[in-house]
């Protein structure tokens, strides 16, 4: 059995009654959610049925042990209304039962120490999490900041929002309000993390943009900002001193820009500042996706939005105060920014950071100082990991120990399988554990995380067929001496809270397996784009989100298999091609408007390559030379990063539209096939067999979903056909017997015409006949339909009270024999669970659903311990029954059908060991496990107790 969650105790004002009183509570819950303990917080605070998950008899017992252990009679108003355990422990008090000598307490339960010591699981905003920390932890080292001479410049809580009450109010004082922008372009350094906070204190929004790499380059880099600060309508520019001239090139540009200001300049005179008050829904920070485009998208990251992601990640990492994060990223990139530095505010874990420019000068430097400050979390893109590969030599690793380092995340552009398994072997030798590699995946529209691997796995790869995959779009397993594949490192599994589906081009949910376009949801799913909803409409609909990205779910895992956007990632980098595009065809020599800018994968590195494929006529080779020398120089100025590769292309070889657009992606193909120019192969032909191959994949997808609507509209109109005539037999026939015979009858023949393969396996398992309860897993509307006609028509279901109340569904359920229960009155629900004891003692068998409700993320929820507390009281057999294949056939929130097998298994009976409720804490274990052992690998993965 996993840990008991902690209490919280060591505070000032926590008593021995608080202490106790928690106890009892840890423990309950402990046995009650045991794989969940861990993650769990217990405090006074602490929402019983929606932080703890304590359903009516699960306070039933919780009651009774309070009882026990402070030997007395709790009000009996008190089971209903007390919702967390301070009003449990403000009635204790109140009826003088605490220590021995210790006077009654009248004091409100809810003491400041101990509402205090909640946050800042309590934060709502940003700013609640500093200064929570601030006040509790002021001289706690928060961030170590290296530089040149490697000595750590350390920046404490309280150093961190007193400097940034200064920031603030230098920006107060200069006339930004509630609400507006300001940019922060600043390198990694005390003035980034002053000057982020500083605009949060004072109620700005700030706008962190990429500072330029080199000085001589202000200028451009400056220019090229000019949009991103005009879609920000940007009111101030945070930069360094020595950009502030240059920087007011862009005062006649961008409008809104009221002023261009250092950071020392903000903090020059004393001033308070006033922090307005924020709200979980405002905008914490604009995270722009690109540095560099002339269509600018602004990702509105909302306080919530932050804090929901934080505090998702820190639940699947496992961090907490022990943790240290070594971190060269970024803060323009929300995996450094966020990731990183907030990640490590928001838990209370040392951050030690570098300067993205050390690492890229000396990789080697990175491992070192995990070495050093024993580090334990750390993430990088891929590009990180094979540079460390290739650039690093054995000597300078002589005497490193990489034995802290128990996460090494990958993310932020496509992982390569390769890189991380030689990275694997390469540094096995110095400490680092296989399983400490995490492919990740997220994105700005995400927050930052979206799906993370289990912990301590490392690294998984799926193979599948090469043909299938390209042709069919199916990510069929690949035999292991099968030649032609295709390997996908897994991304692990979405977020507690989050959501994802794969669907195809009309948004149709599709099966594991099958290729299509990633969307997400969950609590950090951002609202949208900034002063963009068209954009914003175009990926953001019901809640989910679409990330233009391709992949694949397998056993409930994520693979991602490529982007559906132009987007170019290099050295860590967004590209938009169209801009290098337009820069690189003013040149001279070159055909303007004949200029594609693609990414090609690099199969050694798994990262992209940036190809530049350009027409010109000329055959001077010193000329071609000359061109191919300013084509680098544009491209280094303009992105950062020279082009892998230059290609001159004789005229017409660039492919475009009819319309004039280029076709990047026929480019890359005939790149990659090495035809760019080659003589004798017409262009006409060479669109001619680029347009075979688009037609050939879109057909086969497009037949794929096609086929499948037919099918959709013939099972709608099948249920609508014969779920009437049934409610009208059972509502005509006079015997409960008959009306299940016929419901039987009648869901035997809809899933018969329904063309649905249907399979049910353990009958002789079933009970013939006397008292059982039936406990089956819940994942879709169809499982009660399923379970007609699989059970015997001797079963009554147990179903929720609200259902009693509708005149359709509850005349029906009546007519069935259904017993009813009540889910959100206590005592109701109690009395309700009696009368279910009564029907077994008089020979009828129970169906449950004990996980309450079903949702379309797979795996088992938690059980709710109704089921098992009356088989166990009752002495009678339980029997799990095990649903399979009914989430993908009809998956909840998508009404559109699919023909995939269905499958029942009735497993052995179980029995309880007696009464009581530790032995139906065991009989639901063992039932659950059963059920796991039945149902496919994916629930099983994602199932948590």
């Amino acid at each position: 059995m996993s840990h008991p969650p902690p209490v919280t105790r060591g505070v000032p004002g926590f008593d021995e009654d608080a202490e106790k009183l928690l106890g009892v509570v840890q423990r309950t819950v402990a046995e009650l959610r045991p794989q969940a303990a861990p993650g769990l917080r217990v405090s006074l605070h602490s929402v019983l049925d929606r932080d703890l998950g304590v359903d009516s008899l699960a306070r039933v017992e919780l009651w009774s042990r309070i009882e026990h252990e402070f030997g007395v009679r709790l009000p009996q108003e008190l089971f209903a209304s007390a919702s967390t355990p301070a009003d449990v422990l403000q009635v204790l008090r109140s009826r003088s039962i605490g220590r021995p000598g210790q006077p009654a307490s009248t004091a409100d339960p809810v003491a400041p120490e101990i509402v205090e010591w909640q946050a800042p699981d309590t934060a709502s905003t940003l700013v609640d999490v500093l200064n929570w920390h601030a006040d509790h932890q002021p001289g706690h080292t928060h961030v170590r900041l290296l530089g040149d001479d490697d000595r750590p410049e350390d920046i404490s809580y309280g150093d961190l929002q007193r400097e940034a009450r200064r920031v603030a109010a230098g920006l107060q004082r200069g006339g930004l309000r509630a609400g507006q922008t300001a940019a922060l372009m600043l390198p990694t350094g005390r003035d980034f993390l002053r000057g982020f906070f500083g605009i949060l204190l004072a109620g700005g929004i700030p706008v962190p943009i990429y500072p330029p790499l080199r000085l001589s380059q202000i200028e451009d880099h400056l220019r090229r900002q000019a949009g991103i600060l005009c879609n920000a309508e940007a009111r101030v520019l945070v930069t360094v001193t020595e950009a502030k001239l240059l920087a007011q090139l862009l005062r006649s540009q961008v409008p809104s820009l009221a002023r261009v200001v250092s950071v020392a300049e903000l903090e020059g005179e004393e001033q308070e500042c006033m922090t307005p008050t924020r709200l979980p829904a405002d905008i914490a920070f604009l995270q722009y996706t690109s540095g560099s485009t002339g269509q600018p998208k602004g990702v509105m990251v909302s306080h919530a939005n932050l804090l929901a992601n934080l505090r998702a990640m820190g639940t699947s990492l496992q961090v907490g105060p022990r943790d240290v994060f070594v971190s060269w990223l970024p803060m323009y990139h929300d995996m450094g920014l966020i990731g990183a530095w907030l990640g490590s505010l928001y838990y209370g874990f040392s951050l030690v950071l570098m300067s993205p420019l050390a690492f890229l000068a000396r990789p080697a430097r990175w491992l070192w100082e995990i070495h050093r400050f024993r580090g334990t979390l750390s993430a990088a893109p891929n590009f990180a990991y094979e540079l460390c590969l290739s650039k690093i030599n054995d000597a300078e690793l002589e005497g490193l120990d990489l034995s802290s380092w128990r996460l090494a995340l990958n993310g932020a552009e496509p992982v390569n399988p390769g890189t991380l398994q030689r990275f694997a072997e390469r540094f096995a030798p110095y400490g680092l554990e296989p399983g400490a590699l995490a492919p990740v995946y997220g994105l700005a529209e995400g927050t930052l995380g979206v799906a993370f691997p289990p912990l301590g796995r490392g690294l998984r790869v799926d193979r599948v067929q090469r043909e299938a995959f390209q042709v069919r779009g199916q990510a069929l397993t690949a035999e292991v001496d099968d030649g032609a594949t295709l390997s996908f490192a897994s991304c692990g599994r979405p977020l507690p809270g989050h959501q994802l589906r794969i669907v195809d081009g009309n948004g149709i949910e599709l099966p594991e397996r099958r290729e299509g376009r990633l969307q997400f949801s969950g609590p950090s799913t951002c609202a949208g784009y900034y002063r963009a909803s068209e954009e914003t409409h175009r990926v953001l609909r019901d809640g989910w989100m679409d990330s233009l990205d391709l992949a694949y779910m397998a056993d409930g895992e994520l693979y991602l298999t490529g982007r559906s956007k132009d987007l170019i990632i290099r050295a860590g980098r967004n590209i938009y091609p169209y801009d290098v595009e337009a820069a690189v065809g003013g040149l001279a020599g070159l055909r303007k408007g004949c200029i594609a800018v693609f990414g090609s994968p690099d199969p050694a590195t798994g990262t992209d390559r940036l190809v530049v494929m350009a027409e010109s006529a000329e055959k001077d080779p010193a000329a071609r030379q000359r061109l191919r020398q300013a084509i680098n120089r544009v491209v280094v100025d303009l992105t950062g990063v020279p082009p892998d590769d230059i290609v001159l292309a004789p005229p017409r070889s660039v492919l475009k539209t009819s319309s004039g657009k280029i076709r990047r992606a026929a480019c890359r193909e005939l790149y990659l096939r090495d035809e760019v120019g080659r003589p004798g192969l017409a262009p006409w032909r060479q669109v001619l067999r680029l347009l075979a191959q688009t037609l050939h994949g879109y057909l086969g997808r497009a037949w794929r979903s096609g086929r499948n609507l037919p099918y959709a509209v013939y099972i709608w109109l099948l249920f609508w056909l014969v779920a009437p005539l049934t409610w009208l037999g059972v509502v005509i026939l006079p015997r409960e017997r008959w009306c299940r015979v016929f419901t039987q009858l009648s869901a035997r023949l809809f899933v018969r015409l329904a063309g649905v393969p249907f399979s049910v396996e353990g009958v002789e398992h079933m009970p013939k006949s006397g008292p059982s309860v039936l406990a089956a897993n819940h994942a879709s509307y169809l499982d009660g339909v399923i379970l007609c006609a699989a059970l015997p028509p001797r079963f009554a279901f147990v179903a929720k009270r609200e259902l009693a109340s509708q005149w359709f569904a509850g005349l029906f359920l009546r007519k069935l024999g259904a017993r009813f229960v009540e889910r959100f009155d206590l005592q109701r629900s109690v009395a309700d669970s009696e009368a279910l004891t009564e029907a077994l003692g008089s020979g009828q068998a129970l169906v449950f659903f004990p996980e309450g409700t079903f949702s379309r993320a797979q795996g088992l929820r938690p059980f709710h311990m109704g089921a098992f507390m009356l088989a166990a009281n009752a002495g009678v057999p339980l029997v799990p029954v095990a649903i399979r294949g009914t989430r993908t056939v009809l998956r909840d929130g998508q009404w559109f059908p699919l023909r995939e097998a269905i499958h029942v298994s009735l497993c052995a009976p179980l029995l309880a060991q007696g009464p009581g409720w530790s032995e139906a804490i065991s009989l639901r274990d063992a039932a659950r496990a059963e059920l796991l052992e039945h149902l496919d690998e994916s629930e099983r993965a994602l199932s948590s107790v």
